[in-house]
């Protein structure tokens, strides 16, 4: 029945919902939006992490 982990056949389906859910001509902004996002979360983690005293 359930496996452990993600074969690859599940990432085939997570990419195609991804591209009927966004388009292929907004997934480039999708992406963009995305990484923008997780450089700031990095960045706050950083400093967060430099902040707390140890």
């Amino acid at each position: 029945m359930l496996r452990n982990g993600l074969e690859p056949w599940h990432l085939v389906i997570v990419a195609i919902v991804v591209l009927m859910l966004f388009g292929s001509k907004k997934l480039p902004d999708t992406a963009r939006a995305l990484g923008k996002s997780m450089r700031i979360l990095k960045s706050e983690a950083k400093a967060m992490k430099e902040e707390s005293p140890q």
